[in-house]
């Protein structure tokens, strides 16, 4: 009885609650001045509880803005694989070990695919990729999809419009499209050619004609010059030219280009490097897993459609070459195997040696694995250096215009007091007297 008693008290003790909010809230309905009241009430207590400085600023008005704006710009590694999946991933995810380690997994590949280029850029690059074809494809490094280290990545079909039997050879990552710069290619059988970099601003997405091929030859390497530099061709059976880069005149897109090595029968260009940072070695990595960096004075000077010289002793153990690079103490070397092993190690881990020499191990391959490709990483305080030399030679070389002094003209001429004997101003001051 007690309990059932309780029970229907608390039920009226509702009841009557519910009346009065219901009245409370007829008449905060009616009135204006409540519901305000209500609203300050409930602004001050959320000031009071989360008030703090403004942390965004607030503009009258504000340029557009792209996606680009809001990536984050940072240095990327792009893999190719041979079947044409593409990736991106920081460089930060491979960590450096010691030379002649076993590497990690740099991606997933089927059993009939592997990994065939891998390179460094920017998110906020531009790459012209080149084929095999003599064609050129234009993508932005965001575009490129990020994915995790052991991910295959995205077909690069979906990127871009190449054709079926197309492969992709070379790469140039750029940050803007000007005059000063040039691209220079060089096909399998060793010819060469240079073009302004302004004539790849605005590739379609079908491809624009990089370079006219000649029967039963392939482009092969492309690089970025300012058309004051010297270009080093590596071939497969470990041969190399230098020469200087305005030996090779301008041209157009639809030339042929003009003969940079006398090749051997049956060996083929591996590469191409243009040397532009002082105090830079010369690598070169073998099939084999083996490797060497050598002084750039070790290779002389020529001219181009020489046969050149050895830049690296090719045997059984080391395999033939594979790709040649240009490094300094500094940059990091990463390899990359055909069965998707990578490693990363310093430069200055590879020690320098003589051209005519076999090298050091790189990497420890296992059966049945060969070297597929080198990317050199530049440390960040390197590239800033190089980027800000630059600039300054770019400023100093600028025409500054003439500094207009004004002609000098001769002083006027002031006339001078007369000056006057003491005996004249006596005789003058007599006679003013006298008339007086």
């Amino acid at each position: 009885q007690r309990l059932t008693g309780l029970e229907r008290k608390k039920v009226e003790d509702e009841y009557r609650e519910t009346i009065k909010l219901i009245e409370k809230l007829k008449a905060i309905l009616k009135s204006k001045q409540l519901q305000m009241k209500i609203i300050e009430d409930e602004l001050k207590e959320v000031m009071e509880k989360y008030g703090d400085e403004r942390r965004t600023e607030i503009v009258y008005k504000a340029e557009e803005f792209s996606i680009e704006d809001m990536i984050a710009e940072e240095e990327v590694v792009i893999t190719i694989s041979h079947q044409g999946f593409i990736k991106r991933f920081p460089v930060s995810g491979y960590r450096r070990q010691s030379r002649g380690g076993k590497g990690v997994t740099g991606a997933a590949t089927k059993e009939d695919d592997f990994l065939e280029h891998m390179f460094v850029a920017s998110t906020h690059n531009y790459i012209l990729f080149f084929t095999n074809a003599g064609r050129c494809y234009w993508l932005k490094v965001f575009e490129i999809p990020e994915a995790g280290r052991m991910a295959k990545g995205k077909p690069i079909n979906a990127l871009i419009g190449k054709g079926p039997d197309e492969t992709i050879n070379a790469f140039i990552t750029v940050k803007e499209f000007d005059d000063q710069h040039y691209v220079f290619m060089v096909t399998e059988l060793g010819l060469v050619k240079k073009v302004l970099l302004s004539e790849f601003s605005n590739p379609r997405k079908s491809g624009i004609t990089a370079t006219t091929l000649r029967k039963n030859d392939v482009l092969k390497d492309a690089r970025l010059t300012d058309g004051k530099q010297d270009i080093i061709i590596g071939t497969h059976d470990g041969i190399s030219i230098r020469f200087h880069e305005d030996e090779v005149r301008p041209m157009g897109r639809s030339a042929a280009g003009v003969r940079g090595i006398s090749l051997s029968k049956k060996d083929k260009v591996v590469g191409v490097v243009n040397l532009r940072r002082k105090g830079t070695t010369i690598l070169v990595a073998t099939e084999g897993g083996y490797g060497k960096r050598s002084e750039e004075d070790e290779y002389r000077v020529s001219h181009r459609g020489g046969k050149g010289i050895i830049t690296v002793k090719t045997s059984d153990k080391t395999g033939m070459m594979v790709t040649i690079k240009e490094a300094l103490d500094s940059d990091d070397v990463v390899v990359v195997t055909t069965n998707g092993m990578v490693i990363r190690q310093h430069a200055s881990d590879i020690r320098v040696a003589g051209r005519n020499t076999q090298g050091v191990r790189l990497i420890k391959l296992h059966e049945g694995d060969a070297v597929a490709d080198v990317a050199i990483v530049i440390a960040e305080e390197e590239e800033e250096k190089r980027l800000a030399e630059t600039e300054a030679e770019k400023k100093k070389n600028e025409v500054q215009p003439e500094k207009r002094t004004p002609p000098v003209t001769a002083p006027k001429e002031t006339k001078k007091p007369e000056v006057r004997p003491k005996e004249e101003k006596s005789k003058e001051k007599k006679q003013k007297k006298g008339k007086k």
